[in-house]
């Protein structure tokens, strides 16, 4: 009885681990949440997804597979507590109101590359074409060379009135909105940063996510100006995933053999009725 029970017990850990170590090569990650405005009484629950146009798998609680995840608040940091294997990932009660910022930063993780016309249409689509020419100049070979990449996700959240601002929260890079999607005047759209190492990012592409209420997904492209900063238009009703990737080359000789490395941002927010 005991072999079975632990036997089962590690069926479930694979369970756990194994969409992740798969679904997240070159797919967005992004904090789901079920509702983005809450009444005071509410719990905040939120899903972590991997997938593509703003649609995917959502993943469990597990903090071997995380670096870091929390609640910010106007009273501070809370991390977020849970059981390994719990689904939705984030299930807690607001530690008070206004805005609240989820803030989910995962390890790092590596993919292998086995055809190079994937790697030239992820580089090419990420605003990144500069990069086949970068890997073969290096002598790298075409095939069978390796990506490291993490990710770091925030989203905004209402409690109550939503009243707050987003702030840079010291990830490696991150979008910050510098719009409240649930107090501000939006009609100019939303205002983002686009951040790397604590820097503005000049120039960086931005992709936009919209999905309406029945589902419908339509993306746009926009750009950062000299200072990182990006209005992206928004609409009532609608939830929001903005996206934002750094590609950096990296020595063959690192100890887990990776010649390139991807940090994902991204943020997710919605503009209600």
């Amino acid at each position: 009885m005991r072999y079975i029970c632990n036997t089962l017990k590690m069926l479930g850990w694979l369970i756990v681990m194994a969409p992740a170590s798969g679904a997240l090569k070159a797919h967005e990650f992004w904090i789901d949440p079920v509702a983005f405005q809450l009444p005071v009484d509410a719990p905040l629950v939120a899903d972590i997804r991997v997938g593509q146009d703003f649609s995917g798998a959502a993943y469990a609680y597990y903090p071997p597979q995380f670096r870091r995840f929390d609640l910010i608040t106007s009273q501070g940091t809370q991390p977020v507590l849970g059981r390994p294997g719990d689904r939705p990932a984030l299930n807690v009660t607001p530690p008070t109101t206004g805005l609240i910022v989820a803030v989910h930063v995962t390890d790092d993780m590596t993919l292998t590359y086995k055809d190079w016309a994937k790697f030239k249409a992820f580089v090419t689509h990420k605003d990144f074409a500069w990069a086949t020419d970068d890997h073969l100049g290096r002598g790298l070979p075409e095939t069978g060379f390796k990506e490291r990449y993490s990710r770091y996700a925030k989203s905004l959240l209402a409690v109550g009135n939503g009243a707050g601002q987003d702030r840079e929260v010291g990830l490696v890079t991150e979008l910050v909105a510098l719009t409240n999607p649930f107090t501000d005047d939006i009609r100019n759209g939303m205002l983002l940063r686009v951040l790397y190492k604590g820097a503005p990012r000049a120039a960086a592409q931005v992709e936009l996510f919209e999905k309406t209420e029945d589902g419908k997904v339509q993306i746009t492209f926009h750009r950062t100006d000299e200072t990182g900063h990006v209005r992206v238009p928004v609409q009532r009703g609608r939830r929001y995933l903005a996206d934002a990737v750094v590609m950096r080359p990296l020595d063959a000789a690192t100890s887990d053999g990776a010649v390139w490395e991807s940090l994902w941002a991204s943020l997710t927010f919605a503009v209600p009725n």
